[in-house]
């Protein structure tokens, strides 16, 4: 900002400057020169315009050269105002003229320096460094009638320039813009679009060809402006003269019009239409797709922001196109629309092939992808991977490949009826055909993820009569199809037949594979057909295999395979006790609970699955049915690591975690210590006493909710919104209200604010929820502390429930509200 401000300044101090001048002009101390100094300040005061126009341009014309002008015209007028206050007569009229000429020169540079600015400016400056350069003082210091009429017909001015234009021969023009200066060069380049403009091209009086031939040639060397006039001054030969557009083919010719794609806006502009315009010969278009970067440049200038350029930038890619090269150019420089012209042509298998092989080699973005497969890419491709000869199949198959990776083309896959082929040819025992199943295999695995796979019935238990007749990348690609089709949410029966053609039999054998990807895609597989394993499938899992997944949570580095391996693990059936037998001589639990007390801190996928299957672990080991198991559990550590994942874990590892302590918690006051009991031999700490047990409780013996600090995070599971946990919750905290223990468990719920919490629940819980959370408030309010504290808080959720609630929770209502008395007097909502 600063730069442009200070420009501006110093043009205004120039005005200033040149209307003193003219002010002492016109007010000499020595009348004898007064008409001289009259004309001259008559001269300068024509200053002032022109320098208010260019200081309205600053942002535009702060440029070295300008400056260097300007400096120049500051001293000379700075010199004239020196000399009008002279004392010396003859000395000021014999320098004002000087002083005039050199003013006229230092304009000269200004004009040269402006070539960027319009005519109408320039002209302005032409005339008035004419005046100056033209006016003679001499010994006669009056003001003639010729010089008067010259100051005041302008436009007789302008048609002199314009003469002297016309007079210029045609040899004048090529010499100056041969070798002119950079002044001499821009007035010839003016010349010379006279000329043009004027359609004498054909008259005879410039050398056409002489003159394209210097124009190329400063086009290399030339500054912004003048090489934007060179451009334009071509594109107009061009236009008027065919016979030219053949002396514009050679080589460095071209090169140097294509650098100008690469410069500012108006310069590539003009450049692309001049290639535009030649493009209509055959050399030219043969040479310029070979010019380094062309075609790129082309393509970027056809996604800009220029309608005029892109729009010739597309004619001329159009034009180009007809040339399978310049269509592979295209395509690697993201501009499709040719390639896949190609690919929907009819006519040769090899540059179907050509155009096929270079998509599936090149690195394409998501939007590339997408672009390719709106533009019709997957359709042609399908087409010769179903009828072409060996070549033109794996060329398209790879292409496909390449495209498969976005799930908007795997939709587009499925629709061309590709799965069929695809399967047909990985049953292929033809050797020739064997290098196609690999890039078959992995789109098959892509087009597997999609739930429109599914419409193709069967197509997962050929994929599973494939896997022991394939290699191991095929099997992997394979494993990983078959994971995606059985992980649908709709796949529930597709699951069962897979499961029905012997899947386990196929997976089991694969987890002891040395080849870690495939054993990795096994167990996965196996963890999602275990989601709804049966008592009777689980047959197929003897202590061999089960010990085999276990070592794989002993040993494996990978978060997924462990979460995997612990997933199917805790889907086996709770019931089943020779599992739980089993697991429990491979020493799962301390492992399972060290891996958690070493665990990262990652929220990744894997992770989270981990936690829950470590929770759903916990259900087999904490069941109250068999009090031997929960102790080993405790012992083990499980119960501290079910209340972290209560705050940590997700809904379901909250669901599963509050399950396995409500079924520990069951068999609290069982266990508990009493007070009076009298085998203590050492009386237990003060802190071990339990109010709500009435007894001495421990962790790893009593399995006490209390003093395991669960029964915060269960009642703030209740504000959740999932309400598997949220019933989970309620049951681990009705475990505190049983019979022997009601009003210990009520106080305890009640101090940590979790009455609030089970009304709060009746507002927007489903049935069940709701049903357990009547049952435990109907238990609290039994204590006249907390029917006080909260029957205002709850009567009016209950009172909307009598009369709103499904019939199923009607009569527990009734009870809840019997116990805060409110029944007789509410009587008129039943």
């Amino acid at each position: 900002m600063k730069e442009k401000r200070d420009f501006s300044e110093f043009v205004s101090e120039l005005i200033v400057l040149a209307d003193e001048v003219a002010s002492f002009a016109k007010n000499p101390e020595i009348e004898i020169v007064e008409d001289a100094f009259t004309e001259f300040a008559m001269l300068v005061e024509k200053f002032a315009p022109i320098l208010n126009d260019l200081r309205d341009k600053s942002k535009i014309m702060d440029k070295s050269a300008i400056r260097k002008s300007l400096e120049s015209l500051m001293n000379e007028l700075t010199r004239a105002k020196a000399l009008i206050r002279s004392s010396s007569l003859k000395e000021r009229i014999k320098r004002i003229e000087g002083i005039a000429h050199d003013l006229g020169r230092s304009l000269g540079m200004l004009r040269v320096a402006s070539l960027e600015v319009s005519i109408d400016f320039r002209e302005k400056i032409g005339t008035l460094q004419k005046k100056l350069m033209n006016v003679r003082f001499g010994g006669n210091t009056s003001l003639t009638s010729s010089s008067i009429s010259t100051f005041v017909n302008e436009e007789k001015v302008g048609g002199e320039i314009e003469q002297e234009i016309n007079n210029v021969t045609g040899d004048d023009v090529l010499l100056h813009l041969k070798n002119g200066d950079a002044e001499e060069f821009a007035v010839a380049l003016l010349r010379l679009k006279k000329f043009i403009r004027g359609g004498k091209l054909d008259s005879g009086l410039i050398n056409v060809e002489a003159a394209v031939s210097i124009l190329f040639n400063r086009l290399f060397s030339c500054k912004t402006g003048n090489r934007l006039t060179i451009i334009q001054l071509l594109r107009s030969v061009a236009l008027q003269n065919d016979e030219m557009k053949e002396k514009m083919t050679k080589n460095e010719l071209l090169s140097a019009v294509v650098k100008s794609l690469t410069r500012d806006t108006e310069e590539r502009r003009e450049s692309v239409g001049l290639l535009l315009e030649l493009s209509d010969l055959p050399a030219v278009r043969r040479k310029i797709g070979r010019i380094q970067g062309c075609i790129v440049m082309l393509v970027s200038i056809l996604n800009g922001v220029d309608p005029v350029a892109s729009r010739d930038a597309a004619k001329l890619l159009d034009i180009l196109s007809n040339n399978t090269q310049n269509a592979l150019l295209m395509a690697e420089a993201g501009y499709f629309g040719p390639l896949v012209q190609y690919l929907n042509k009819a006519g040769s298998d090899m540059t179907k092939i050509l155009m096929a092989t270079t998509l599936s080699r090149l690195v394409l973005t998501d939007h590339s992808k997408l672009t390719l497969g709106q533009d019709g890419a997957i359709e042609p491709l399908v087409r010769m991977f179903n009828s072409g000869k060996l070549e033109s199949k794996l060329s398209a198959l790879n292409a496909l490949q390449n495209l498969s990776s976005l799930t908007e083309n795997v939709e587009r896959l499925i629709k061309t009826g590709i799965v069929g082929s695809l399967l047909q040819l990985l049953f292929s025992v033809t050797s020739v055909l064997m290098t196609l199943r690999e890039p078959a295999s992995v789109i098959l695995a892509r087009i597997a993820e999609s739930e429109t796979v599914l419409v193709n019935k069967g197509v997962a238990q050929q994929m599973l009569s494939l896997l022991n007749l394939s290699s191991p990348v095929i099997q992997g690609h394979l494993l990983e199809a078959l994971n995606s089709i059985a992980s649908h949410p709709c796949a529930s029966k597709v699951r069962s037949k897979m499961k029905d053609k012997g899947a386990l039999q196929l997976i089991l054998p694969l987890l002891k594979e040395t080849k870690m990807k495939i054993r990795s895609k096994a167990l996965n597989l196996l963890y999602t057909l275990s989601e709804d394993l049966t008592d009777e499938l689980t047959a197929h899992f003897d202590e061999t295999h089960l010990f085999d997944i276990v070592n794989i949570v002993l040993s494996s580095t990978s978060d997924s395979e462990k979460a995997a391996a612990v997933g199917i693990l805790s889907n086996l059936p709770v019931s089943d006790k020779k599992v739980t037998d089993v697991l429990k001589r491979a020493n799962l639990l301390p492992v399972l609970v060290s891996i958690m007390d070493s665990g990262t801190r990652s929220n990744s996928p894997a992770k989270s699955i981990l936690m829950e299957s470590i929770a759903g672990v916990a259900i087999r080991f904490t069941s109250s049915s068999d009090k031997k198991l929960q102790l080993l559990s405790a012992q083990h550590g499980v119960i501290p690591l079910l209340v972290k994942l209560l705050s940590s874990g997700s809904a379901i590892t909250k669901f599963k975690a509050a399950t396995a302590l409500a079924q520990l918690s069951q068999n609290s006051p069982s266990l508990r210590r009493s007070r009076k009991s009298r085998w203590l031999c050492v009386a237990p700490s003060v802190n071990a006493y339990c109010e709500v047990h009435d007894g001495y409780c421990f962790v790893s013996s009593t399995f006490c909710l209390i003093k395991a600090g669960a029964v915060s995070p269960l009642i703030q599971i209740l504000e959740d919104k999932d309400w598997e946990a949220v019933e989970a919750a309620l049951n681990a905290l009705s475990t505190l209200l049983q019979d022997e223990i009601w009003e210990g468990g009520a106080n305890c719920i009640a101090k940590l604010s979790g009455v609030e919490a089970i009304v709060n629940v009746l507002e927007a819980g489903d049935v069940k929820v709701q049903e357990k959370a009547l049952w435990m408030l109907e238990r609290i309010f039994r204590v006249e502390e907390h029917r006080m504290k909260y029957a205002e808080f709850a009567q009016m959720v209950l009172i909307d429930m009598a009369q709103r609630s499904d019939c199923r929770l009607k009569s527990t209502v009734a009870k809840v509200l019997a116990v805060l008395e409110l029944l007789l007097v509410q009587s008129s909502y039943f």
